[in-house]
């Protein structure tokens, strides 16, 4: 309880302008950012990028933020977004997927090579509910609301999409 009350200061503190406080929800919630983007778009300078903008846009629009909610899943929501539409640009700008073994994402745990190969070759969509799902732990209801779907979609997506990991691993 006490990291959620530090949190909701630091949010309003944030809100009025201090640099401390911005500073602060940066590093609690960084390495969880990060891994979010990373894991959706499988490139690191990517993924920094992403996670990088996506917490400058969640500061420019803290004005607009709730406070009577956590504000992690509200960054995650904007970082798997923007991830989702990096990939979808960069699928369509036909650049080379990574095929080959990636190494872990600093800061969490290593995936099998395999495991990581058959998430990357995942739609977008299907990665990224995956991804909150099983590696940041979210509730199906959470990502429903992260992402903004009905919790139907999101439950046809995680399905899908671990049907799709469980016949290629």
């Amino acid at each position: 309880m006490a990291a959620g009350r530090d949190e909701r200061a630091s949010v309003r503190a944030a809100q009025r302008g201090s640099a401390s406080a911005v500073e602060a929800l940066f590093r609690l919630h960084w390495p969880r950012a990060f891994r979010a983007a990373y894991l959706v778009v499988h490139d690191a300078a990517a993924a920094e990028d992403i996670a990088q903008e996506a917490f400058l846009a969640a500061v420019r629009n803290l004005d607009r933020f709730d406070r009577s909610r956590p504000f992690g899943p509200w960054l995650h929501r904007i970082v798997v977004n923007r991830a989702i539409d990096w990939t979808r640009a960069r699928q369509l700008r036909a650049e080379t997927e990574l095929s080959e073994v990636v190494a872990a994402p600093p800061g969490g745990a290593s995936l099998d090579g395999s495991l990581l190969a058959a998430l990357a070759a995942l739609p977008a969509e299907h990665r990224a509910v995956i991804v909150l799902r099983h590696l940041l732990e979210y509730t199906p209801g959470e990502i429903a609301d992260l992402l903004g779907l009905p919790r139907g979609t999101v439950n046809s997506r995680l399905r899908r999409g671990l049907d799709s990991l469980k016949e290629t691993v």
